[in-house]
């Protein structure tokens, strides 16, 4: 595992100035599972800026970050999905080489055809990570998502942080 002096230069002060903040919600926005996985339904969240070749990339001039999402659909051949992850701060290759590993979605679909879930929604969620002012995530992007998988009948949101 990586350090933080295995950090380049740059990437440390960075890390330094970083506009850390801390939001406190409450009620925390969790809920117990009230049936077994075998019959829940999953959606997969990630925030690795993934979207598909069609879509509108990302706002990388957004100097806070662009809190804006891209739909994901269950059909989707995730090999086709473009990273487009604003940060530089940490090694894209794994992500370029297997989308999997920030957006599992065929380990999910092992998942599904084995039975130990219950079913996948037809739709997931990309966001960009690395938002410095979350202000417009928190109070519009994110609960309008959580609202659509809430109308959709999902009960598991597996979320993948990048």
């Amino acid at each position: 595992m990586a350090t933080y002096s295995d950090l380049a230069l740059y990437v440390r002060l960075f890390m330094k100035g970083y506009p850390f903040s801390r939001y406190t919600i409450d009620p925390v926005p969790c809920a117990p599972l009230k049936k077994p996985l075998s019959h829940s339904r999953f959606a997969l969240v990630t925030t690795a800026g993934f979207r598909l070749p069609e879509q509108e990339d990302f706002d990388h001039s957004i100097k806070k970050g662009d809190p804006s999402f891209r739909e994901i659909p269950n059909t989707v051949d995730v090999a086709t999905l473009i990273e487009s992850h604003r940060s530089s701060s940490f090694d894209h290759s794994g992500v370029e080489a297997d989308q999997n590993i920030a957006f599992p979605l065929d380990r999910f679909r092992e998942l599904e055809q084995q039975g130990i879930i219950g079913a996948l929604n037809h739709r997931h969620f990309s966001f960009m990570g690395s938002i410095v002012g979350p202000g417009a995530l928190i109070e519009e992007t994110a609960p309008r998502v959580a609202r659509m998988l809430r109308d959709d009948g999902v009960d598991v949101a597996f979320l993948t942080p990048v």
